[in-house]
Order: structure tokens, then C-alpha cells, then sequence
């Protein structure tokens, strides 16, 4: 059976298309869950062993601790967890929500990280289709779920992730697939550049760090998938969503207005939306603006 029959298959029969992307989506969001909890602890470990290398210290051997080893198992009583225990969503459901070890509550995160890549990756594929522009988008919005996540939880969206994302698109531009060449090379350097300079003269004129160096990479990545005609879009959007999200955060759930609110996943959220519908996005703004 060839690629075309495949695609063929597809078009005569949508459900198989969306089951599959639904099923692909929960297994690749098991493996999110991998990457937002060991990522970390890695740079984390490669950090402390940089420290000691500077500091002249013999770096003490560490075992072997990367996005395969060792086998993932409960934090607090090392209870290793099977084949059936790691079924995306079911096996949470079936031991309600706890280790079958210890009993230890298991963080929501886990089903809820695997049903939003399941429920993303059907709506991408619903829009692009089964073919290369659908596939890239497929990766993208993989990688952004597992950034937004990080960053909520640990304040970093990490270059492991930003860095390759960023030339995937930029090789995705010379395919024409989201965005042209030109268009690519001038987004990665104003959308990095334009916040650089945001960065500057706000920490010139507060005397505080208004966002981390990561914000700026994963602007400039967007700028590289989308073309630099996309940016000033994301940033409105990102910068609107973000600044009722934190009100509603302060007035409603208490948060402490001193504490930082990461920037990373509302920049996430508009450029996916501009990825999806940015044509219609821009003018649907461009109508309200004749108003």
C-alpha cells in the first residue's frame, strides 16, 4: 500500500484519520509527561556537574539518568510501573488516580497532559490533513505542550526543545510548508531580536528582568514557522491573554502579585492559535479595527 492509498483511505473514511491521530496523541502524551518531569531533573544534574568541573571538584559519578533509564516509577516508594499501569489515561483511571504501590496520590498532570495531546492532535490534524503540513504541525504542537508545561511548573522553557524546534522551522520554510524562506529567516531574527530589545529597556527603565531569554528563543522559533508577518499578532495576543489570566489570578485565586507568572505558555497558546487560523485571526482584527 502506498503513501497515496493511505491518504485515499483517509479521505473516504475521516473516522480512521481521527482515531488515529487521537490514539497517536495519547501515546505521544505518556511520553510528554517523560520529557516535562526528567527534562528538568537532567539540566539540573548536567548544571551541578558544570559547577563542580569550574570549581576544580572531581564531578561525582551519577547513574545513568536520561528520557529512557531508568524505568519511571513512583517517587515515593520506587514501585516500578508495569505495561498496564502505563496505558494513557485508562491506567489512571483504573487505580483511581494513586500507586498501586504506596498508594500515593498521582498528579492529575499525567491523563490530563495525554488527553490535551489527544484532543490537539485531532484538531491539527482536522486542519491540515495527513500530509507534511499536518505532520510538522503534529511535532510542533507536541513540543509546545511539553514547553508550556515545564515553564508553569519550573519557570524555563528549555533550549533542548526551543533550539531544535526552531531550525525544524526553518527547514519546514524551504518546503514552503507554514511559511517562505525569507519570511522564516526574518521572523527567527526579529522575533528574537524585537523582545531583546523589550528586555533591555524594561529592565533599563523597572531595574527588573520583565521576561527570561527562553521567551525570546521560543518568539524567534515562532517567527521561523510563521514568518515575521505573524509576530506582532502572537505578541498582542500572548500579552492580552496573559494579562487577564494573571488579574484573574490575583483578584480569584489569591496569587501573590510579586511572584512571576511565566510568560511561556500564553506565547505558546497564540502562536498554535496563528499556526491554526492565523490568516483568519488577522482578519478577523483587521474588520474589528474598521469599526
Amino acid at each position: 500500500m502506498t503513501a497515496s492509498d493511505i491518504i485515499l483511505a483517509f479521505q473516504l473514511h475521516p473516522w480512521l484519520l481521527y482515531t488515529g491521530a487521537v490514539a497517536l496523541g495519547l501515546l505521544v502524551g505518556s511520553f510528554l509527561n517523560v520529557v516535562i518531569h526528567r527534562l528538568p531533573i537532567m539540566m539540573e544534574r548536567e548544571w551541578k556537574q558544570q559547577c563542580e568541573e569550574l570549581a576544580g571538584k572531581e564531578p561525582v559519578q551519577q547513574d545513568v539518568y536520561n528520557l529512557v533509564r531508568p524505568r519511571s516509577g513512583c517517587p515515593q516508594c520506587g514501585h516500578k510501573i508495569s505495561a498496564w499501569e502505563n496505558i494513557p489515561v485508562i491506567s489512571y483511571l483504573l487505580l483511581g488516580g494513586r500507586c498501586a504501590g504506596c498508594k500515593t496520590r498521582i498528579s492529575p498532570q499525567y491523563p490530563l497532559v495525554e488527553l490535551l495531546s489527544a484532543a490537539l492532535s485531532a484538531w491539527v490534524i482536522s486542519r491540515f490533513g495527513p500530509g507534511l503540513a499536518g505532520f510538522s504541525a503534529l511535532l510542533l504542537t507536541w513540543a509546545l505542550i511539553a514547553l508550556s508545561v515545564i515553564d508553569i511548573r519550573h519557570t524555563l522553557l528549555p533550549d533542548d526543545i526551543t533550539l531544535p524546534f526552531l531550525w525544524l522551522g526553518l527547514l519546514c520554510s524551504i518546503a514552503g510548508i507554514h511559511s517562505s524562506p525569507v519570511d522564516a529567516i526574518l521572523g527567527a531574527a526579529l522575533g528574537y531580536g524585537s523582545l531583546y530589545v523589550i528586555f533591555h529597556v524594561f529592565k533599563w527603565v523597572t531595574g527588573k528582568d520583565g521576561m527570561g531569554f527562553g521567551d525570546l528563543k521560543l518568539f524567534a522559533l515562532f517567527g521561523a514557522w510563521l514568518g515575521w508577518q505573524a509576530l506582532p499578532g502572537i505578541i498582542l495576543l500572548s500579552s492580552l491573554v496573559g494579562a487577564v489570566s494573571g488579574l484573574a489570578l490575583i483578584l480569584f485565586a489569591g496569587r501573590n502579585r510579586q511572584l512571576p507568572i511565566p510568560f511561556g505558555p500564553f506565547l505558546s497558546v497564540a502562536g498554535w492559535l496563528y499556526l491554526m487560523y492565523g490568516k483568519s485571526i488577522n482578519e478577523a482584527y483587521l474588520n474589528w479595527m474598521k469599526i
